[in-house]
């Protein structure tokens, strides 16, 4: 499965965010996508997720145009975690994760043996069912973060649009997560995350595209797009990318 984004333009207040953007996940690959604050990066996700209706250009599935899909239908293959963690529901973590069952049979249904596997499954892999009866509201920032993961991957999408997943991550769960969604892209899914750890977009993901100014300056292997050049002209900083004990790093000075 692939999704694309092709010549996608996107202007918001007045203002052009997405300048002709292309760009594209598919199965079987972690993207990562990088760029300075305004770059563009969750104007793209929203966009490929449907949530922003592009003003030039298209967002296709397998080459079919998302705008002709029912929102069930394209709920079923395209999850997408918004970088807002707000909810404004007392329910319980269980309650929450079982929201990404939805698209499978809409509200007041009881749900059934696959909903049940699928939500046990989101829990334990974000290391979260021991918070299961647990209200969200008592969760931590951390907590909750992984809890709304959990979420995304109870829908058992084939594409995840996921828009910083690990801020506000310890380094112990955001190493997780980023292997969780390594090994959910080498099991066949396809996964586009938006984020700012250079470090992690260069020990993690196979490819990566750098935005700057609603424009995609570079798309390719973390080894192409990591380069001084185009981390100057990003970020306008001095960066250098080698590896520590054989571990990929990136260090901006």
């Amino acid at each position: 499965m692939r999704l694309e984004a092709e010549a996608v333009a996107i202007g918001l207040g007045g203002r052009q965010i997405l300048r002709i953007v292309s760009a594209h996940v598919a199965a079987g690959e972690l993207v990562g996508i990088i760029g300075p604050n305004g770059a563009g990066k969750s104007t793209l996700l929203k966009a490929m997720a449907g949530v922003l209706r592009p003003a030039g250009g298209r967002i296709a599935l397998d080459g079919a145009d998302c705008a002709g899909l029912a929102r069930s239908e394209m709920a079923r293959r395209v999850a997408y975690l918004p970088q807002s963690r707000i909810v404004h529901w007392p329910v319980t973590v269980e309650t929450l994760v079982a929201l990404g069952r939805l698209p499978y049979h809409g509200f007041a249904v009881e749900w059934d043996a696959d909903d049940r596997v699928a939500i046990d499954r989101a829990l334990g892999d974000l290391q979260v069912a021991h918070l299961r009866k647990r209200l969200v509201s008592e969760l931590s920032g951390g907590e909750l973060a992984r809890v709304l993961v959990a979420r995304s991957l109870a829908q058992q999408p084939r594409i995840l649009l996921a828009d910083e997943p690990s801020a506000g991550l310890d380094p112990a769960h955001q190493l997780a997560l980023f292997r969780h969604l390594r090994s959910l892209a080498e099991s066949g899914m396809g996964v586009l995350v938006a984020l700012h750890d250079l470090s992690a977009a260069a020990r993690f993901c196979h490819r990566l595209i750098l935005m700057k100014d609603g424009e995609i300056l570079a798309d390719g292997r973390p080894d192409m797009v990591l380069t001084p050049e185009l981390m100057r002209r990003a970020f306008d900083v001095a960066a250098v990318h080698g590896t520590v004990d054989g571990v990929p790093v990136v260090i901006a000075h």
